[in-house]
């Protein structure tokens, strides 16, 4: 019976999600490699061989590992982003890679704003002093009147642009590929991305990694922000530099961040989350009933076209 590896943690874990059962229904076998957990290289090496399908989450598929896949014919992510595919080595294997584009849209705006208006109020240290029974006030912002700067306007920056002009911001976004056609506000408009960082009260970045590998918001980038501007980050941690970002918070410069994505889940390093100025949570962003709901049969169905009837 022909295999599809599924890795996603909101899929694997022992409760599953109904829309697998339509790839069982067609005639494949689900071999999870590390059920509700983060795969391992050496899990992934011990499965891919045999496997036609691949229904994959966030780990690092490169080209050592699909060398390794002697049958793989599809790559379909349970979100919208590939950037850890390698993706030339997949085209050279014939070997198709497919996207739930903007099933997770809604999940990760909401969080990104949500991340916000928490860092604004201070809601993480209040509610921890409370929980040890103490009163703790720190006087927070009102978010009318502030510049929202957005790395990113695709789906995900689109909303979280629509959700920032309903609070009453004034929303400045950089995108390499602006839509023109995106105007749902006097208070929007299309910047440079040194003027979207330079004047943001709040920055939040919503793009993939460069392709160099380097650092979106390096030191130089960092230092021109606004003193005492909120940084959230619900992309890619590598977006961030985060030696220069961890001087920007000690010094003040740099009043807050707030991260959700993590390049290792859970991260090995946990110095920057443990920071009294950071905001972490656990990839939160596409975690909702609706987002998994989407996401989950965007790539189920993605597979069954791309793999069609399995082999006798």
């Amino acid at each position: 019976m022909d295999t599809i590896i599924v890795t996603p943690r909101s899929l694997s874990a022992a409760e599953g999600h109904p829309a697998l059962a339509r790839l069982t229904g067609a005639g494949y076998r689900l071999v999870f490699p590390s059920p509700g957990v983060q795969p391992t290289r050496a899990q992934l090496e011990a499965c891919i061989g045999d496997a036609v399908g691949y229904l994959a989450g966030v780990e690092r598929i490169d080209a050592g590992l699909l060398g390794k896949a002697k049958r793989l014919r599809a790559i379909s992510r349970n979100g919208a982003g590939v950037d850890a595919v390698d993706l030339a080595a997949a085209a050279e294997l014939g070997i198709e890679v497919c996207r739930a584009d903007g099933a997770n849209a809604r999940g990760v705006a909401e969080l990104a704003f949500c991340l916000m208006i928490a860092a604004e109020r201070r809601l993480p240290a209040a509610e921890a002093a409370m929980k040890a029974c103490g009163w703790k006030r720190e006087k927070g912002a009102e978010l009318e009147g502030k510049v929202l700067g957005l790395l990113g306007c695709g789906r995900i920056g689109k909303l979280v642009a629509r959700f920032g002009l309903a609070f009453g911001m004034k929303v400045l976004a950089y995108d390499a590929y602006p839509d023109k056609a995106f105007s749902p506000s006097g208070d929007f408009s299309f910047v440079a991305q040194e003027e979207a960082i330079a004047a943001a009260d709040i920055l939040s970045l919503h793009c993939p990694p460069l392709k160099d590998g380097r650092a979106l918001l390096g030191r130089a980038q960092i230092a021109s922000m606004k003193r005492g501007a909120i940084l959230v980050n619900t992309a890619r941690e590598s977006l961030v530099d985060e030696a220069a970002l961890s001087g920007a918070l000690d010094s003040g410069a740099v009043a807050a961040y707030a991260i959700d994505a993590f390049d290792r889940e859970p991260p090995e390093d946990w110095a920057l989350v443990r920071h009294p100025r950071v905001i972490a949570t656990p990839h939160l962003g596409g975690y909702t009933d609706e987002s998994v709901d989407r996401a989950t049969e965007a790539a189920v169905n993605n597979l069954l076209v791309a793999l069609g009837s399995p082999k006798a």
